[in-house]
């Protein structure tokens, strides 16, 4: 009783439910082990007697938790409500706020006799401006704390309605001139022509976050070395303005560079060739060596002087990691001992000897910020009301950047996953630390903010993978398999008051990655604050009814709809049943291909005869393209604020861009973009594909453009 009671003061769930009707205990030890990650000594019984005492003293004493959420517009929060009468607040407003005096003063008095319709916001409160504050209590018995308090506004900015765009892997989707892989003169020249041709609302991509360096690199987008900064690797190197000043004989260089990169991208789209992320990094880093040393003009040099002031410490550290990783390798616990701490005397003092290449990597990461912001104009600039949305991974690598960086903020000996479900009985193991969410509220969530702001800084919309972690997450321990995990969880309030006011600030709409097991409330507490959802058509069924297709009026309109994700099978191959084979053919099956079959062309002859019904499908059935453009019919008649069409879909591509399960079995993350006959194709067949431009006709007022009746239901 006592270790669940310690547990449950540190939000350590002591059981979970894989299904509705079951209720699984966590073990003991797993219990003390994320409690210990948490800085909590539960090891024997006599330890945890004395940290619950310490921990219920702890909670009986505070005034204030450290981070307070106040919603502009809405009742006082209960923390500030409970404060005694006669306690004094003090608002230091964030640097920068307007509208507010310096400092905002307030007293809390008696709360009056219950009036009827009596306003549920105390006289005595004055709302600050939205922003993030540093608030001070004072109480008459002399009690003082100081807390951050979070101002923010109800909802996140939302999309104009019935917008649709394209899903891609920006490194599979490679063009003429690419380096052997999409990079962001690709993303804006992709995002300008829908736009422009196509009237497409946006263009989201994977996570574009900086990742490990080595041979092998992590090839996977979700397991990242930092997610603050993005990855050099995507730039276009012949949009940088020095490249045209690079005189001989580094001119010479870059022409063979630019040789090796065409051979590269050949290799890629008429060899059968991987891309292969380290060969183009190879090259694009030679390349990048040549240009820095090119003088910034005047005016450069002073946009490149406000970049780094504006990023800070941050930069800074992270710009250090990847010049210490050249010297020592990416593992940074395996660096000399002084190296391993960022505020070592030892790491002050490589910051000076390797002040070059310091210099570099931050100039690296001003290049890739620049052409991120190219490439988010360039899609507002063709008419897109949202523009770019990028991706948040869910977690970073345990040898990155970030857990170098901010060694405080992550759960030592945890790494993040998923406790085993109806669909995956082992559970997984993701292998990214988490942050502490003590650690989270202590700094007023101050790595957090960072991150949001710097992703949001040339985006239109954020796309939030396995957006519940900002509920909970499954922590497993070190050693551990992911069955012996726990449920931790966050101070969801503050998660997603951060995340509302700088989305607010950014001007961005927010998409949560919300599939699979999903904890009940979850999904209503994101739609009051505006966070869309994602509806996958193929998992959108009545399930608390009838099981059948869920009508397309009945599906939410806050949400972006699509037929598939980077997760899943294209459409194509779901409709011919090909992914099951191939999942077969690499030993991924729990039941005999025979029974898997049966029931994958069941579930597809259902949707199809219901998309018939519907009158979606004119052409009726045996037409494979015919049938994927029914399907985003289908999406367009829901009323889904967004619709999304993952690009491999709109050439017919059957290859997924990542199997779940598998590691070198498949070549995730390494596939280029092909046609139905599984040729690679670029960018420029892409756009001129008289396949694309008929399923595009489908989500535009083109001819094909048809509408099912909303309370359409099957029969």
């Amino acid at each position: 009783m006592g270790l669940s009671r310690l547990a449950a003061l540190h939000g350590v769930a002591t059981s979970f439910s894989p299904s509705a009707d079951v209720t699984v205990s966590v073990p003991d030890d797993t219990v003390t082990a994320v409690l210990a990650a948490l800085g909590v000594d539960a090891d024997t019984p006599a330890d945890v007697r004395r940290s619950l005492a310490a921990a219920e003293s702890a909670a009986a004493s505070r005034l204030l938790p450290p981070t307070v959420v106040a919603w502009s517009g809405e009742p006082l929060p209960a923390a500030l409500a409970a404060l005694p009468a006669g306690a004094r607040l003090t608002v230091d407003p964030e640097p920068g706020t307007t509208g507010a005096p310096r400092p905002l003063r307030m007293r809390v008095l008696p709360a009056p006799a219950p009036v009827e319709n009596a306003p549920k916001t105390p006289t005595w409160w004055t709302e600050p401006p939205l922003g993030v504050h540093r608030l001070t209590v004072r109480t008459p018995d002399h009690r003082h704390i100081t807390a951050t308090l979070v101002v923010a506004p109800d909802r996140v900015p939302q999309p104009p309605p019935r917008t649709h765009g394209f899903l891609v892997q920006l490194y599979s989707m490679l063009s003429a001139r690419s380096w052997g892989m999409g990079d962001l003169a690709d993303l804006a020249d992709l995002a300008a022509w829908a736009g422009r041709t196509l009237g497409s609302g946006f263009v989201q991509v994977n996570p574009l976050h900086a990742a490990v360096p080595g041979r092998p690199t992590d090839p996977s987008p979700y397991r990242p070395s930092s997610r603050r900064f993005p990855d050099p690797v995507h730039l276009h190197i012949e949009s940088i303005p020095e490249y045209g000043h690079v005189g001989e004989p580094g001119r010479a260089a870059l022409d063979d560079l630019r040789q090796e990169a065409a051979a590269l991208r050949e290799a890629v789209l008429n060899k059968g060739a991987l891309i292969d992320r380290d060969a183009v990094w190879a090259l694009k880093k030679q390349a990048l060596e040549i240009v820095h040393e090119v003088p910034l003009t005047p005016g450069r040099r002073a946009a490149y002087c406000d970049f780094l002031a504006a990023q800070g410490q941050a930069l800074e550290d992270h710009a250090l990691w990847c010049a210490l990783a050249e010297a020592h390798g990416p593992q940074w616990r395996a660096w000399p001992a002084g190296l391993r701490d960022p505020r070592s005397p030892q790491s002050a003092r490589a910051r000076t000897e390797l002040l070059d290449r310091v210099d570099f990597h931050c100039r690296l990461a001003w290049l890739t910020d620049t052409q991120l912001a190219t490439a988010q104009s360039a899609a507002r600039e063709s008419g897109m009301p949202v523009g770019i949305v990028h991706d948040l991974a869910v977690g970073v690598h345990p040898d990155g950047a970030d857990t170098w960086a901010q060694q405080d903020a992550f759960a030592r000996g945890m790494s993040v996953g998923a406790p085993p479900d109806a669909f995956n009985a082992h559970g997984q193991d993701w292998g990214l630390p988490p942050w502490r969410p003590d650690a989270l509220a202590a700094s007023g969530y101050a790595p957090y903010r960072d991150l949001l702001r710097g992703l949001l800084a040339h985006a239109g919309a954020l796309r939030i993978d396995h957006v519940m972690g900002l509920f909970r997450l499954w922590w497993v321990p070190e050693g551990r398999p992911p069955t012996e995990g726990a449920y931790v969880a966050q101070d969801a309030e503050a998660m997603l008051a951060v995340l509302v006011l700088e989305a607010h600030r950014a001007g961005a709409v927010v998409v949560g990655e919300d599939l699979g097991t999903v904890e009940p409330g979850v999904r209503e507490a994101l739609a009051r604050r505006g966070v869309l959802g994602t509806s996958v058509l193929w998992f959108e069924r009545d399930w608390a009814g009838s099981g059948r297709p869920l009508a397309p009026g009945a599906w939410r309109q806050g949400c972006v709809a699509t037929a598939t994700t980077h997760d899943l099978p294209s459409t194509a191959a779901r409709l011919t049943g090909e992914h099951v084979t191939l999942r077969h053919r690499l030993g991924l099956l729990t039941h005999p291909l025979e029974r898997e079959l049966a029931e994958d062309a069941a579930d597809t002859a259902e949707w199809l005869a219901y998309l018939a019904r519907l009158r979606l499908l004119p052409e009726g059935e045996g037409d494979e393209e015919a049938a994927v453009r029914a399907v985003h019919r289908f999406l367009r008649s829901t009323p889904a604020l967004m619709s999304g069409v993952w690009l491999p879909d709109a050439v017919g591509d059957r290859r997924p861009q990542n199997l779940p399960g598998t590691w070198d079995q498949y070549p995730n993350w390494r596939l280029p973009v092909a046609d139905a006959e599984g040729h690679p194709v670029t960018l420029e067949e892409i756009t001129a594909s008289p396949r694309l431009h008929r399923l595009m006709a489908v989500l535009t007022d083109g001819p094909e453009s048809r509408t099912a009746p909303p309370d359409a239901r099957p029969s």
